[in-house]
């Protein structure tokens, strides 16, 4: 089915629509052999709060981005490649409800379909897509993947020493490894994780023992991102690596 629809002219019309939506800010999508499978809103779980986002699944690759205008404008596109991804379904808890993770070595996060029945779709032709294009490249399944973050609101305390409860003043941060909620004492340092960034990232002061001792990749020691003012301590907010849009 999906070769048949390659190089159809319905399947070229509904890309144009995708790149439309996205406009001059958008990446080309057409491409030959790229066929768009399916498309809908789901919710993703955001480090702040779960949010609608519009998803895109091509039989290569997964496109999703913000919803300005419903089925006419999105913005903050990202394309993810089918091949670098594996999914596990996430259980029920509370209103966030069906829902599996989408896990690459780059990103991971989760997503949540509007139905039993959306999610079970969703999943079965992610599955089906990724299995085909391995099958095709001979390559074996991606074996690393990125930590999926732990959403802010599920963590009042650092999550590594148990004892720095986070207040305006003293701000979460997350780590890159294990994608626990820390305090800046408790992260303080960076490690070259070439799958990530191409600079060093964030770690957890445990994390960063641990793959120090493994003797991969390159550490960073302290980092100044504190200043003092009026004899208090505050953390940097300028500190890019942890906005929002960095775990969107």
């Amino acid at each position: 089915m999906v070769d048949r629809l390659a190089n159809s002219e319905a399947n070229s019309k509904r890309i144009q629509v995708v790149e439309g939506c996205f406009g001059a800010a958008g990446q080309p999508l057409a491409i030959p052999g790229r066929v768009l499978i399916g498309e809908g809103v789901l919710t993703k779980l955001c480090r702040k709060k779960p949010k609608a986002r519009q998803f895109f699944l091509f039989n290569d690759i997964l496109v999703y981005g913000n919803i300005v205008i419903q089925k006419k404008k999105y913005n903050k596109q990202h394309i993810i490649p089918l091949e670098s991804v594996t999914i596990d379904t996430v259980d029920d808890e509370g209103d966030l409800r069906n829902g599996w993770l989408i896990k690459t070595p780059t990103k991971s996060f989760a997503v949540y379909a509007a139905t039993a029945t959306e999610k079970s779709e969703w999943m079965s032709h992610i599955s089906k897509c990724v299995g085909d294009l391995l099958e095709k490249s001979g390559k074996a399944p991606t074996g690393e993947h990125a930590a999926v973050w732990i959403p802010d609101s599920e963590a009042t305390l650092c999550m590594r020493c148990q004892k720095i409860k986070f207040t305006p003043l003293s701000r979460r941060h997350h780590c890159r490894k294990c994608g626990f909620v820390v305090c800046g004492p408790c992260s303080e340092k960076k490690f070259l994780l070439p799958s990530q960034s191409s600079k060093p990232v964030r770690v957890c002061e445990f994390c960063y023992l641990q793959l120090a001792s493994a003797g991969g990749g390159m550490g960073l020691g302290p980092r100044s991102d504190s200043y003092s003012r009026s004899g208090s301590k505050f953390n940097n907010v300028s500190d890019d690596d942890d906005e929002e849009d960095s775990s969107d």
